[in-house]
């Protein structure tokens, strides 16, 4: 496990799978949703440990600490040793109640009858309303 002693602000939040793909970290840092005390960053900008980083995806913002540099994009349980997660709890829940409803039918169950989709409309109108 050799670290390096920097390196750019997309390669990183690639590699600790942040981001899906590095254009993606890349796009992210030059929509200015990627800073460092307060000020956006390029992807090209040199982290260092130590750093924090404010990520804004999806509807929440995440606060990491860089904690060590790794060479190439890692597995999933390694990813705790390079990155301290500092987010608040409250963005945290926001993600976690993030609901779509969907309707399910049994398996084998055939087409719904007028009745059944008409309440499966309700149901899916009604979720909209209350997520407005």
């Amino acid at each position: 496990m050799e670290n390096v002693q920097e390196i750019r602000a997309d390669k990183y939040l690639w590699a600790v799978r942040v981001f899906k793909t590095r254009s993606q970290a890349s796009e992210a840092c030059k929509g200015n949703l990627v800073k460092i005390e307060g000020k956006a960053i390029k992807p090209s900008r040199l982290l260092r440990p130590g750093d924090l980083l404010d990520i804004e995806k999806d509807i929440a913002v995440r606060r990491l600490r860089v904690i060590a540099l790794p060479k190439s994009r890692l597995g999933a349980k390694l990813v705790d040793e390079y990155r301290e997660n500092l987010t608040p709890d409250t963005p945290r829940t926001k993600l976690d109640f993030l609901y779509y409803p969907t309707a399910e039918r049994d398996r084998g169950a055939g087409r719904p009858t007028k009745k059944e989709r008409r309440e499966i409309e309700t149901l899916l109108d009604d979720s909209e309303q209350n997520r407005l």
